[in-house]
């Protein structure tokens, strides 16, 4: 009696535990312990269209709002913006900063995109820690993670700065590349002088580089990814053959055009034309899925968000291969490097338009067009499922449509 009552209590907790980790959606909320003083607006650059909408949006923060804004230098460079004269008196209290070079990670309280979803992307890119919650309009073609409209920024805006708006925590990747060989010449230097020297990062955001491990001898890239990685065979004819391990533990070799491993959020990208499933992003989970695999039984799987992965070449592999993250920074993988994939501890708070669930069936109809289709009409008065019409008006039984052609096979013959 004593055992079952311990075991009903073990249960019970554990039920408990259960219910806390599944945790509503629609009940994440934006919460600031103090007001946010500083934004960071980001702009597809090379887009005139975006112009006239990205100075309102400044005005309306800096002399409205009263806020700090930040923009990337090379947004402020835009030809297309240095001939915007109503720009001139916002352009002088703008605070610039160069990705790559300057960490202004503990500025930025909040993110505005104005933009496609690459906008998202990219914002994630910048930060490779903690990330301030991202507000994403959508000024871009398809606008998958981007749920407001721009007509509305005023009260959209004002809402998410009082704290009155629903988050999605959209899970990352955390990426580690490890390569035999130096990166550089600069960098064998300095393993001789037994330093671990950061590169600054080309395009990626300040806080991930190039570090050389000089136990090992090896160049250590360090990436935070919210869509996918992306493993493919380049530019060679031979298809890609490489090993997938999860917890140290060889699961299969892919051989095919390659491999895509990607989060809940980036299920919807490249993952779904692969042939994979769509994942809300609130389950915690990795998507695995194989290019074009040279097999007809390897579907793409789901596998938990604690686990980690790692990908080799195969030790027969005939051509190395590329790797890809956000379809940024691609580089090539040769024999002997390995790259780890682990669910990263900083996701991405993307601000709500509705709620988490409403935001993610509204994209996946307007701009995926999920489960568009020409629907079936209800049957006529007086007719029973186990009825069907024929060509010609009469009508038959139910489910002998084989039987039909049947008959018109005899009425040839």
């Amino acid at each position: 009696m004593k055992v079952t009552v311990s075991c009903r209590a073990a249960m019970d907790s554990m039920i408990a535990q259960w219910r806390r980790h599944i945790q509503d959606p629609a009940s994440q909320r934006l919460t600031w312990s103090k007001p946010p003083l500083s934004v960071l607006v980001i702009k597809k650059i090379g887009d005139a269209k975006l112009l006239d909408f990205f100075r309102e949006l400044c005005a309306f923060l800096m002399e409205e709002k009263h806020m700090i804004v930040y923009i990337e230098k090379k947004v402020l460079e835009d030809p297309l913006l240095e001939g915007l004269e109503s720009f001139v008196p916002i352009r002088r209290k703008l605070c610039t900063f160069r990705e790559g070079y300057d960490d202004i990670s503990d500025r930025i309280d909040l993110i505005i995109c104005l933009g496609g979803d690459g906008t998202l992307l990219y914002a994630s890119s910048l930060f490779q820690e903690s990330v301030p919650p991202v507000m994403a309009f959508h000024l871009g073609s398809l606008g998958f993670l981007t749920p407001f409209k721009f007509e509305t920024f005023r009260p959209s805006v004002s809402q998410v700065i009082e704290g009155n708006a629903a988050l999605v925590l959209r899970s990352r990747l955390r990426v580690r590349v490890m390569k035999e060989r130096p990166a550089s010449a600069r960098d064998a230097r300095d393993a001789r002088d037994g330093g671990v020297t950061a590169v600054p990062r080309e395009g990626n955001g300040p806080l991930a580089g190039k570090h050389l491990d000089t136990d090992s001898g090896k160049t250590l890239v360090q990436l935070q990814v919210l869509n996918e990685v992306v493993i493919d065979r380049g530019p060679s004819s031979y298809l890609s053959n490489v090993d997938l391990y999860l917890d140290n533990r060889l699961i299969t070799t892919v051989q095919g055009d390659g491999l895509i491993v990607s989060t809940p959020t980036g299920s919807t990208a490249y993952s779904a034309a692969a042939g994979a499933s769509m994942i809300h992003p609130n389950v915690p989970a990795i998507l695995i899925t194989p290019i074009c695999p040279h097999s007809l039984s390897f579907r793409p799987i789901v596998v938990p968000a604690g686990v980690e992965l790692t990908i080799m070449l195969s030790p027969d592999a005939r051509n190395t291969a590329w790797v890809s993250f956000d379809g940024r920074r691609r580089q090539e993988i040769r024999h002997g490097d390995s790259i780890k994939i682990t669910t990263s501890c900083f996701p991405v708070p993307s601000v709500c338009c509705e709620d988490p669930v409403q935001d993610w069936f509204e994209s996946l109809a307007e701009c995926l067009h999920w489960n568009v289709r020409k629907r079936q009409c209800h049957l006529a008065d007086g007719f029973g499922d186990d009825e069907y019409h024929n060509g010609d008006g009469s009508v038959g039984a139910g489910g002998g449509g084989s039987g039909g052609d049947e008959d018109d096979d005899n009425k040839q013959g």
